[in-house]
């Protein structure tokens, strides 16, 4: 039986567990798919470097045309990382025949769309499940698995990073720029940590489950970023009071025709099943129309999680080959996009406000919500030691985003608001 020959862009972290995977499981893949499967050579930038596996010197090359070039290599793996280049690189190895497995999100919420084009039009496949929430099968279950159902809406924290963090401010009372720190050293937080923080990661992974859940091109600028960067321990501890757990939740709502896409912080009702998603853990909400709630869960990086979904596709890739139908997964998207305005969101929201301590001051408050038919469910009250100065808590009813936002700008302009001190959405219904 001939070997599939296998050629890997990158030896990193996740790198280094696709050969080891391989190299560990090979009773498994033969099982699977009948034949060996052998990691032919890897590009690295550094021939000389000390690596957290073993491989043979002659497999390495600082060349990318030694593999994207190599008649003998079926497969190419891309865990290298980056945008511009192994765009390039991925439209070469495409042209030469060859199909392409994925971990890459940025580069397929970037140029998904080109890439997927350039797959079918050469007859080959390209899988990316790693591309979002590590070890979770959470694309090949919205592709394969609810392939028959309507998808309405996915809810999720798909970013470690920013969950270990908030896990850490909301468990123990600590300060975001302490925690963030700690994250970096033991390697969860990037030394520059913007795209994770700032929610961008987030976003991008929403992007390509908005993409293929709804069946609808969904770009990222369509989706509607905050990050974590401003959430306080007091914004924390108000929400824990309330029944509500803060996390950064990405959602991807559908309504008839018209879909919404967001990531941002968010307090989550205490008994809603991602509140309690804590650490580097991912977890993906997902609602069908006929199958009802699923969940899905797991470690959303590391080395061998992340590795273990880039060889799952490996393995449904050489499946392909053996059947020969290679190229013929590619779907392309059903619906044409539309996005809902802000007078088509719906959502709870919280907000926190430091005004004037006088009387009548809370009455014009209420007044400005009342004016756009806007209730609340929550209230808290408290005087600030400070400047004559009260601070109110509030969570509103269902309320649409247009109307909230008119209430923000009215709420700015009021002369006994002090200062509005933080807004998030909320989801579910708290136990107070």
């Amino acid at each position: 039986m001939e070997a599939i020959q296998v050629g890997l862009l990158g030896l990193g972290t996740v790198g280094s567990g696709v050969v080891k995977i391989i190299e560990n499981h090979q009773d498994k893949l033969m099982h699977q798919v009948g034949c060996p499967v052998k990691v032919k050579k890897i590009l690295v930038q550094d021939l000389n470097k000390k690596r957290d596996v073993d491989v043979d010197p002659a497999q390495l090359t600082t060349n990318a045309d030694d593999i994207l070039q190599d008649p003998d290599i079926d497969v190419v793996i891309e865990v290298m990382g980056g945008i511009e280049e192994t765009r390039n690189y991925l439209l070469k190895a495409l042209s030469e025949k060859k199909h392409v497995v994925t971990a890459n999100k940025d580069l397929m919420a970037v140029y998904g769309s080109e890439l997927l084009t350039a797959a079918s039009a050469n007859g080959c496949d390209l899988f990316y499940e790693a591309s979002v929430a590590g070890g979770i099968p959470i694309l090949r279950s919205l592709v394969d698995g609810l392939a028959s159902d309507r998808i309405t809406k996915m809810m999720g924290i798909v970013n470690g990073t920013t969950n270990y963090i908030l896990t850490k401010m909301s468990k123990h009372g600590r300060a975001y720029e302490e925690v963030l720190k700690e994250a970096q050293e033991l390697g969860y937080a990037e030394a520059d940590p913007a795209s994770d923080v700032e929610g961008l990661d987030a976003a991008r992974k929403m992007a390509i489950l908005a993409t293929l859940g709804f069946s609808m091109k969904i770009d990222l600028d369509d989706v509607k970023v905050e990050g974590i960067t401003r959430i306080t321990e007091e914004d924390i501890q108000y929400g824990k009071q309330l029944g509500y757990t803060m996390k950064l939740i990405g959602i991807a709502h559908r309504e008839g025709e018209k879909v919404e896409v967001s990531v941002q912080p968010t307090l989550l009702s205490d008994s809603h099943p991602l509140a309690s998603v804590n650490d580097e853990y991912n977890a993906v909400y997902v609602y069908g129309e006929a199958v009802g709630e699923t969940m899905f869960y797991g470690p959303g990086a590391g080395s061998l999680p992340t590795a273990t979904a880039v060889v799952s596709d490996l393995v449904g890739v050489m499946k392909n080959m053996r059947l020969g139908v290679n190229g013929a997964n590619a779907v392309t998207p059903q619906y044409q996009k539309k996005l809902k305005g802000p007078d088509e969101i719906y959502s709870k929201f919280f907000l926190r406000l430091h005004v004037k301590d006088e009387v009548g001051v809370f009455a014009n408050i209420t007044s400005i919500f009342s004016e756009h038919s806007v209730s609340f469910e929550k209230i808290l009250q408290m005087p600030l030691k400070e400047n004559g100065l009260a601070e109110i808590v509030l969570v509103t009813h269902q309320a649409s985003l247009q109307d909230y936002e008119d209430i923000l700008v009215k709420l700015r302009d009021l002369n006994a608001v002090h200062e509005i001190k933080s807004s998030y959405r909320v989801e579910g219904s708290a136990r107070i």
